[in-house]
């Protein structure tokens, strides 16, 4: 799936592909990686018990501003 496509879409096996993607890491261009990665973590704010298994991916650490 392209990283415009309808997140309400993506099935479980599409998101395991694009996490699949993510940890091989053979990609021509940082662009690339990154645009699967900002499309990892769109799925996640909006489907996230489909990146469950791959939150590691994300590498998010919560963090305080104040």
């Amino acid at each position: 799936m392209e990283p415009t496509a309808d997140i309400s879409k993506f099935t479980a096996r599409d998101v395991a592909e694009l996490a699949a993607r993510l940890e091989k890491d053979e990609y021509s261009d940082p662009f690339a990686s990154l645009s699967d990665w900002h499309l990892l973590r769109a799925i996640s704010l909006h489907r996230p018990e489909l990146v469950e298994p791959y939150a590691f991916l994300l590498d998010i650490e919560p963090y305080d501003e104040c």
